[in-house]
């Protein structure tokens, strides 16, 4: 049973936060879908881990694995991991169709319908939200405590991103798979694999990790966002939180990162190390450290074009620059 006890400030969430693996499409209406489930969420909610000493707030890391969908519940200024559960989709799938297909409905009614027309779908909108609110509440019982408010805006969220998420099975796809390293999974790192994954969406599996954790970086946002790439979705993270240990390339965007991926013994085809500048160094105004930030994406955009454009096409290139490389984890 849930505890009865009374809500305090630190039984909630306060980031939610998605894998950018997820999200295949690039669609703005999907892109303000979910974003708007996880404001309502971050609004109104009640969140605490079960069986766990760690106080909140709570940050919350949402991902697909196969057929199910990670909550990864961490520290929301550390990110350090504190809980996490597989819930299986599978009890879920009809409810999600029928999301689906009522939310079609009921804007299809707000265009053309009488009143009483709209308020009968929304009706059963409602309806099927207090059931998927139920059962998720119940799937989570002795795992989450959740109230049933928060279990509704955490459905609705689970529908924005479930079909694109489902879209691709790491367990079983072909695509190659790239991962970027650096020191904290802040700055270097989520950039590359945010310009590989806009650059070849759906063409390639781009993974980023640290090797320490690391917080999330506000220019980074800005600038990306500039770009048409949003990195709300970015959760720092770091090597030793990576179940995949196999990739056809890794690319170390520090000095530690290159030592760090050779004592992880990584299986990857390739290993190179990139020499690229950190721009939270740089000390100045405002204006001058945004430079900083967007002289390192522009400069990895063309790069990360450039040098995954084989590796998408399935060939490697015959020549590679071997003066910062490793190759099946041996110094060259």
């Amino acid at each position: 049973m849930e505890s009865q006890a009374k809500p305090t400030d630190t039984d909630r969430l306060v980031t939610v936060t998605l894998d950018p693996n997820t999200i295949t499409s690039i669609d703005p209406d999907v892109v303000h879908e979910w974003r708007i489930a996880i404001y309502d969420l971050l609004e109104d909610n009640r969140f605490r881990p079960a069986r766990v000493t760690a106080k909140g707030p709570f940050a919350l890391h949402m991902s697909i694995v196969g057929n199910s969908i990670v909550l990864d519940v961490r520290h929301p200024e550390t990110f350090q991991p504190i809980a996490a559960h597989y819930l299986s989709l599978t009890p879920f799938r009809r409810l999600i169709r029928d999301y689906f297909r009522i939310r079609d409905a009921y804007y299809e009614a707000i265009r053309s319908a009488q009143p009483f027309q709209i308020e009968t779908v929304d009706m059963a909108r409602r309806g099927l939200h207090n059931d998927a609110a139920e059962l998720l509440h119940t799937r989570l019982t002795n795992k989450i405590i959740i109230d049933l408010n928060t279990a509704r805006r955490l459905f609705t969220l689970i529908c924005a991103v479930q079909p694109y998420a489902s879209r691709i099975d790491e367990s079983k796809s072909e695509l190659p798979t790239v991962l970027f390293v650096c020191s904290m999974n802040s700055v270097r790192s989520p950039i590359a694999a945010a310009l590989a994954r806009q650059s070849f969406p759906g063409r390639i599996i781009a993974r980023s990790v640290g090797v320490n954790g690391g917080k999330a970086d506000q220019f980074v946002h800005e600038v990306m966002e500039e770009i048409g790439i949003d990195m709300s979705v970015h959760t720092p993270h770091i090597l030793d939180e990576l179940v995949a240990n196999r990739f056809d390339l890794v690319i170390t965007l520090s000095d530690d990162a290159l030592d760090a991926v050779s004592r992880k013994g990584l299986e990857a085809g390739v290993i190179e190390s990139w020499q690229v500048p950190d721009p939270s160094l740089v000390e100045g105004n405002r204006e001058l450290v945004l430079g900083a930030y967007r002289d390192l994406r522009d400069s990895l955009r063309k790069r990360v074009r450039d040098r995954l454009e084989p590796l998408v096409s399935r060939t490697l290139p015959a020549k590679v620059d071997t003066s910062f490389m490793v190759r099946n984890g041996d110094q060259q």
